[in-house]
């Protein structure tokens, strides 16, 4: 029997080893359960080369302890098979506790098919002339491949089953490396003097490193730091152990070295690596460019090493002691206020794009408040992206009052959404955040659909109706195609577009001005009417009015409010009004709820009213029930 194969299976793994230790790395369960399945792959090597040779040479060291060495080597097969099924189980059992109780009874049966292949009989097959070892066989063979077949079953059982929640790499990588090693274990089977099991379950070892286990997959090449992917699997696990951990996020803005020559830009950054390296009782990481994390799972040494690190970047990097860098700092004293790595980097995501106070000041605490904010406006993405794909998106309506005509003319269509019991979410819930997410782009199509679909069925002349008024978000106000999609969908609905009346604001009126006034020529051009809305709020100048092609002004509540309130503001308004009725605009006061508030407007000239006074937004079907009823009034 020739041992050649199997000596380059060890020497191939002992390059491995050198290469890995070699390496820096990060201390993770995944990586400890790669070295149970090194060492058990080793040691099976070795013992398939040690066996042979105590076979060979069995009258000279007895043939009870041939067959003890023989034996063990068998064993070594089991430990190969565990450690296989244990690397993929660690993927799919996150917890600690759960990963334990499932592999106890796995440990349970490799004792008990170690003592069944120990206590078995063991048999030798020789060559034809008596004089060589072939092969081993008998029970104790046989228990050996039986316990071993169930291991392997289940790994291949796992991986399909369990697939989702197994690194697809890893199941890749441990799919091959058996495959091999069963194909090995056929071809020896059959060919008997081919002994390559050991060398192609080495072989599969390189494939594990290669694909999975180089810690330089977990490096920044350009630092030498843990990239992103070792910070979510650091973290992944911590959260796995339970283990709470404080986490300092060091965020290098635009001005962060802007007391720096360019010229020593680079240098200072090495400076700034090197440091972050050596920082003691903690883990850096580079997740982007310009953000850098450092986690602490020594909490009582956490505060300290904080306090020092900021206290470096108070320094000078250089000589000239002008070279101060000046970063943002992002800090998680207790990172278990979530309770996953994607939530982890999602918060610090969350931060740094929506609270404005991050960049308003050099220290930034991330607490429960924060989370909480966080999970609510998350719930409430969910939940209008459930809506848009539930049609759960619905179209409420505002009539609108012409005081010349005395009757209602015309309505401005609002968004509401349902949850999944079916109760109106109030809008000021939903509208931010839809547009700070960017689904009112959604949201505002799946209205203007709606109006066409509504236009088209209750055509607006059968109730004496003039136009419908729908809004359009800044979003969709710089969205270059804004015109041609809104023209298709009333193409689509055969709608006059004199019945459409779009709603800006002014803040949108501010955002890509060029885009929308393309857009408004476009669809002006089609028949599409413009009213600026919310005139009276921010920064409020009538020469947005001159600049826009609008037909119709709308106060807002505010305006309205401010008028009969501050006496000042009357003067304001009243001359607004003189203006925009010199424009030949018209006027749409919102927010009317009296009597008294609509006879004033009235009196000022204002054309058209819209509030509680007349009516709440309505759906659709008390919406028609509503205006049946203002048909039948004026007409009586």
């Amino acid at each position: 029997m020739h041992i050649q194969i199997q000596c380059c299976g060890i020497v191939l793994m002992l390059v491995l080893f050198y290469f890995y230790v070699r390496q820096k790395r990060i201390s993770l369960y995944t990586q400890k359960a790669f070295w149970g399945v090194f060492w058990a792959t080793f040691v099976c090597v070795v013992f398939d080369v040690l066996s042979i040779i105590v076979i060979q040479h069995r009258h000279e060291v007895s043939e009870p302890f041939a067959k003890f060495v023989a034996k063990t080597y068998l064993i070594t097969l089991l430990a190969v098979a565990i450690s296989a099924l244990s690397y993929v189980c660690v993927d799919i059992y996150t917890n600690l506790d759960e990963y334990r109780k499932e592999m106890k009874k796995y440990w349970v049966l490799t004792i008990l098919g170690a003592i069944g292949t120990y206590a078995a009989v063991l048999h030798y097959n020789y060559s034809a002339d008596g004089a060589e070892v072939l092969y081993t066989y008998g029970p104790s063979v046989y228990v050996t491949y039986g316990v071993s077949l169930i291991f392997f079953v289940r790994v291949f059982y796992l991986i399909y089953k369990e697939k989702a929640k197994i690194n697809p790499r890893r199941r890749e990588a441990v799919c091959l490396w058996l495959v091999m090693w069963i194909g090995a274990s056929q071809i020896q089977f059959m060919y008997t003097n081919l002994l390559i099991v050991g060398y192609a379950g080495a072989i599969g070892i390189m494939v594990l490193y290669l694909k999975l286990e180089n810690p330089e997959t977990n490096l920044d090449r350009k630092t030498g730091l843990f990239n992103s992917n070792a910070l979510y699997q650091y973290a992944k696990e911590l959260y796995a152990k339970e283990e709470d951990f404080s986490l300092l996020v060091i965020v290098f803005v635009n001005n962060a070295y802007k007391n720096i020559r360019l010229d020593r830009r680079a240098a200072v950054k090495m400076q700034i690596i090197e440091y972050l390296m050596k920082i003691p009782d903690a883990v850096t990481f580079k997740n982007a460019e310009d953000e850098y994390f450092v986690a602490f799972t020594n909490m009582g040494m956490a505060e300290k090493r904080i306090r020092e690190i900021c206290e470096r970047f108070h320094d000078s990097w250089d000589e000239d002691k002008e070279s101060v860098v000046w970063p943002h700092w992002l800090y998680l004293q207790h990172a278990n206020i979530v309770n996953t790595a994607e939530h982890l980097l999602y918060l610090v995501r969350y931060v740094r794009q929506e609270e404005k106070e991050f960049f308003g000041t050099d220290f930034f605490n991330v607490g429960q408040e924060i989370v909480d904010k966080m999970r609510r406006e998350h719930e409430v993405e969910r939940l209008i992206l459930e809506a848009l794909e539930q049609d759960r998106v619905e179209v409420f309506y505002q009539p609108i009052f012409s005081t010349a005509e005395q009757r209602i003319t015309s309505a401005e269509a609002l968004v509401r959404i349902r949850d999944n019991e079916g109760n109106i979410v109030p809008p000021g819930m939903f509208i931010e955040i839809a547009e700070e997410t960017g689904l009112i782009m959604k949201l505002g199509g799946v209205v203007f659909e709606k109006v066409c679909r509504f236009i088209k069925k209750y055509p607006l002349e059968r109730y004496a109706m003039q136009y419908i008024e729908v809004n359009l978000s800044v979003i969709q106000c710089a969205y270059e195609h804004l015109a041609h999609d809104y023209i298709g969908v009333m193409e689509k609905y055969g709608i006059d577009a004199k019945y459409i009346n779009l709603e800006i604001t002014e803040s949108a009126s501010t955002n890509a001005k060029k885009t929308l006034i393309k857009n408004m020529e476009e669809l002006m051009e089609y028949g599409v009417k413009f009213s600026l809305d919310d005139f009276g709020t921010g920064q409020s100048n009538l020469n947005y009015i001159v600049d826009m092609p609008v037909d119709i002004v709308k106060f807002d509540r505010t305006m309205i409010n401010s008028y009969f309130e501050n006496g000042k503001a009357k003067y304001v308004m009243e001359a607004a009004i003189h203006m925009i009725h010199g424009m030949n605009l018209e006027i749409v006061s919102e927010g009317i709820e009296t009597a008294e508030q609509y006879q004033t407007m009235e009196d000022l000239g204002i054309s058209h009213i819209q509030g509680y006074y007349f009516s709440k937004p309505l759906p659709e079907d008390e919406f028609l029930m509503f205006l049946e009823k203002n048909i039948a009034e004026v007409g009586a």
